[in-house]
């Protein structure tokens, strides 16, 4: 029987397919379905630093604080703040009595000074490991790109000195130096890294002159970015990949593990699909392997990583010139 088994951030999984954090892994009633589903872990939805800070300020505008006193609106913020915290840790205790594949926690943060002692009490409340989605927009002309990744190492390592379980990182592809950032990351200790963030878009409609927003969902196409990605370092950061955004079949997975991702998180296939998609994707996997007669998952995952192909070249050409010049 082929085995389609994976480890991925020490975490022993029944396949490579991760639910990635969205509005399905924000209930037990989908957290059970994705598991019935195949689904080999969950991320649960992710509590935002950011939208804490603003409900925070829209409460200060609410009672009409006034600004001379500082211990009141401390108050506030801190009792705000915990009762978010306070509610996603329940969120984790349910999840793990009800589920018996992984649950991982999320965190999606701008900041390092509170969240590590938080990160702690997900490590308590029995998370079995957390991912830090950690995202700076560069676009502060003013800042420095080595300032950015300070925050983010700056994150990292205050969170990994307080807990014990393994630690992974979203990233966005948004480094002047994507290669050593990434490689400098995976110095700190953490055990995993999935490439990559996908974010809120901006639209503009040009009839009413307002931003909009734009695609949700993934699409197929995004697939590209991440495998090229992966392709390249694998098998030069010290730590596991996990691929994420553009992988809505089973095809697109069995490509994230050719390029030497340990697992692939899935959000948008789901919601376009149905939850059921999993099983497809997982079939998939099952019969290529057994049509090119491998007996596991292990042995396919980096097989064509770009230091186990011919030439690695391909991964690193950016320019046309073969595909507009006609040149076969």
């Amino acid at each position: 029987m082929t085995d389609i088994s994976t480890k991925y951030m020490g975490l022993k999984l029944k396949n490579p397919i991760i639910a990635g954090s969205s509005g399905l892994t924000s209930n037990i009633s989908d957290m059970l379905a994705l598991e019935k589903s195949g689904a080999a872990a969950v991320v649960l939805k992710s509590l935002f630093e950011e939208e804490i800070i603003h409900n925070y300020k829209n409460k200060l505008q609410e009672v009409k604080l006034n600004v001379h006193y500082p211990e009141a609106q401390e108050y506030i913020g801190h009792h705000m703040k915990q009762m978010a915290v306070d509610e996603y840790l329940e969120l984790i205790i349910r999840s793990k009595k009800a589920l018996s594949i992984p649950v991982i926690a999320s965190i999606n943060c701008v900041t390092s000074y509170e969240w590590p002692s938080f990160a702690h009490d997900i490590e308590l409340a029995g998370a079995d490991a957390l991912e830090l989605n950690i995202f700076f927009l560069p676009s502060d002309p003013q800042r420095m790109g080595a300032h950015i990744e300070e925050i983010y190492l700056d994150v990292m390592h205050e969170v990994l000195k307080k807990i014990s379980i393994p630690v992974s990182v979203k990233v966005s592809p948004y480094f002047s130096g994507l290669s050593n950032s990434l490689l400098r990351f995976s110095f700190t200790g953490i055990k995993g890294m999935v490439l990559f963030n996908r974010f809120y878009s901006p639209d503009i409609d040009v009839e009413t002159m307002k931003v909009t927003t734009g695609p949700v969902y993934s699409s197929p196409d995004e697939i590209y970015l991440p495998l090229r990605w992966i392709a390249m370092l694998s098998d030069r950061i010290y730590c596991d990949l996990a691929a994420s955004s553009g992988i809505h079949d089973g095809k697109s997975l069995v490509k994230v593990l050719l390029a030497g991702a340990k697992a692939a998180e899935i959000a948008s296939v789901l919601y376009q699909k149905g939850i059921g998609e999993i099983s497809n994707m997982l079939k998939y996997l099952e019969d290529y392997l057994a049509r090119h007669k491998y007996s596991s998952v292990e042995e396919i995952i980096g097989k064509m990583s770009m230091r186990h192909i011919d030439n690695p070249a391909d991964f690193e050409r950016v320019q046309f010139i073969k595909h507009f010049s006609g040149i076969e």
